[in-house]
């Protein structure tokens, strides 16, 4: 909310606002708006090249989706700054992770390792797709509670990691929470409240979730193709998420630290969205092989 204004800034052509005038909060919220401008237009270009040279036409469908994706996001964002409302930016948040993953796929089906086929060798036990589904959806759901933390400003309504208020599921009953509170005012922070803590809790009990399901995948996918490196990278990645999550407590919501956190966990999307659909469509194509040689 630096810039209150939209698609304005500050009475501005967007693209015609002084750089002098970039400073403090403004120079990241009107960067932000220029970076979605550049997004938007490579997604109309992505989308116009589908629609004129590619010939499978579910490929061309999720290239119009793509780009009636980021226009929604465009409007949201938008809708976010003029009504000040919170909860449009969760929605802001979410339509960003689920275009991340759009595109993940539209990278995927459109490079010549995908043309050649060569997933179609795969030998994958049928459950592991079950789980990387799973876990991607497990994962899309952390998201939009951090995504909803963010907007509630339940960051930091723990200060302490990995327990919380020194235990390992804090006291939430109206005389604990007043307690808590008189500590934080003390020390100079502001007041939180049942929802903020449990919002807080649940995003700690997801994230040892996922690490379980992800490490459960790097250890059933260590002997297939191609799949290993993803399971390994995932798995890489979710530990460097955890400690990432764990720092952004210890230094006190630390701006880097915290950008850092959400890129990874959105990296860690991307990352299942694309497993989960090559398992499924190899599954798929392997089985729709097997069923045209049956039946010449």
């Amino acid at each position: 909310m630096a810039v209150p204004d939209w698609p304005t800034t500050y009475g501005y052509n967007m693209f015609l606002f002084p750089i002098s005038r970039w400073v403090g909060g403004i120079f990241y919220e009107h960067t932000h708006r220029l970076m979605a401008s550049v997004v938007g237009l490579l997604t109309l270009i992505l989308c116009a090249w589908l629609l004129a040279t590619e010939k499978r036409p579910w490929v061309r469908v999720l290239g119009i989706i793509a780009f009636l994706g980021v226009v929604l996001q465009g409007v949201l964002g938008g809708l976010r700054v003029t009504l000040n409302a919170n909860f449009i930016g969760i929605f802001h948040g979410m339509v960003a992770q689920s275009f991340l993953g759009l595109l993940g796929i539209l990278a995927l089906v459109t490079s010549p390792w995908f043309l050649s086929e060569k997933y179609v060798a795969f030998c994958i036990p049928n459950k592991l797709k079950w789980i990387a589904l799973t876990i991607t959806a497990i994962i899309f759901a952390q998201l939009a509670v951090a995504t909803s933390m963010r907007h509630a400003h339940a960051g930091l309504a723990i200060r302490d990691f990995p327990t919380a208020y020194g235990h390992w599921w804090p006291p939430m009953d109206a005389a604990s929470i007043a307690q808590i509170n008189r500590e934080r005012i003390a020390e100079g922070e502001v007041a939180t409240n049942a929802t903020q803590i449990g919002l807080q809790m649940v995003h700690r009990l997801l994230a040892v979730i996922i690490f379980t399901g992800v490490f459960a995948f790097a250890y059933l996918s260590r002997k297939i193709l191609y799949i290993r490196y993803f399971g390994f990278i995932w798995a890489l990645l979710i530990c460097l998420q955890i400690v990432l999550g764990a720092w952004t407590i210890w230094s006190d919501k630390a701006a880097d630290v915290a950008t850092s956190h959400m890129a990874i966990g959105a990296l860690l999307l991307f990352l299942g969205v694309q497993m989960t659909f090559l398992l499924f469509w190899s599954s798929g194509a392997k089985a729709l092989k097997t069923l045209r040689a049956s039946h010449p």
